[in-house]
């Protein structure tokens, strides 16, 4: 007990790779089936639902009242840009190349969330760093590039659309989190995910209203396949994956959270491959390992 005690941070990000996983699968079943941005409003509001009843058995508080200003204005930032910008584009890019290539160009989040402490936080780039993004970004270029043709011409074998809002999900959360770090200091994790889920929510449904797509969420609400899958990533998204990943950031270095975090794509080929038949080649292994090895080297 005394050591997961003493590794509570490193336990919980374990937690979160692995949350993320089964949170990835369920959200391109559900985002397929019900839309990207119909998905996106539903399971944050369904998670701040586990949320709330949480926190009122935890803190006695329904709502994050205790909350300061800068709690609020740091992390609500952090909920714009890694909820409503960042997740939007990641789930648009799971209807396009899946969940599975989704997740590995995700492996770009630690080198991002460095890169943006260096502009914003004032932290520093070593020559190891570098190295880490650069075989981090080998590890996805194996992964996403095959050679095709009698010449044997490299060229990209998924959507590059897809490809795009990958990199802007991997934008929005490394950005969320570098926000998210600055607005929680000594709050509650749980609550803290709480107000970065509100302005969340109230994103969306901005969105959502002048896109005029509330037709949308009326139909994804009577899919009742959709919702199952919706309800099972809401749980193991907005509501444990993003809560542990604050409390892994509070009680471990982030370097190592982010790099035990960034297990989600190697976790992924398992379920992808047995339960979801679908083909993972020797490239797309070789790639994810190596992507995470740049993580790791990232850190050290």
């Amino acid at each position: 007990m005394d050591f997961i005690n003493t590794h509570l941070g490193e336990f919980s990000a374990l937690l979160v790779a692995v949350f993320w996983t089964i949170s990835a699968l369920a959200f391109e079943s559900a985002s397929r089936r019900l839309g990207s941005l119909p998905v996106n409003l539903l399971r944050l509001i369904i998670g701040f639902i586990f949320l709330s009843l949480l926190t009122s058995v935890t803190r006695k508080m329904v709502f994050p009242v205790d909350a300061s200003a800068d709690n609020w204005i740091w992390l609500g930032l952090s909920g714009l840009v890694g909820f409503v910008l960042g997740d939007l584009f990641l789930f648009k890019s799971f209807t396009i190349i899946g969940s599975r290539f989704s997740m590995l160009i995700m492996t770009l989040v630690p080198p991002m969330t460095a890169f943006f402490g260096w502009i914003i936080l004032g932290e520093h780039l070593t020559f190891l760093n570098l190295a880490g993004i650069g075989l981090t970004l080998t590890g996805i270029a194996i992964a996403i590039f095959s050679r095709t043709g009698a010449d044997e011409k490299l060229s990209l074998k998924l959507a590059p659309s897809g490809v795009f809002y990958a990199l802007g999900g991997a934008i929005g959360q490394a950005l969320g989190l570098v926000l998210s770090k600055l607005g929680l200091r000594d709050y509650d994790p749980f609550a803290a995910t709480q107000i970065r889920v509100i302005i969340g929510i109230a994103g969306f449904a901005f969105l959502v209203t002048i896109m005029k797509r509330w037709s949308g969420v009326r139909s994804a609400l009577k899919d009742r396949p959709g919702m199952k899958s919706l309800s099972l990533g809401a749980f193991f998204g907005p509501f444990l994956g993003v809560s542990f990943s604050l409390i892994s950031v509070k009680f471990a270095k982030t370097g190592i959270a982010s790099t035990i975090m960034a297990l989600a794509p190697v976790f992924i080929l398992l379920p992808a491959y047995f339960l979801y038949k679908q083909k993972v080649t020797l490239p797309e292994l070789i790639g994810a390992i190596v992507s995470v090895c740049g993580v790791a080297l990232f850190f050290i």
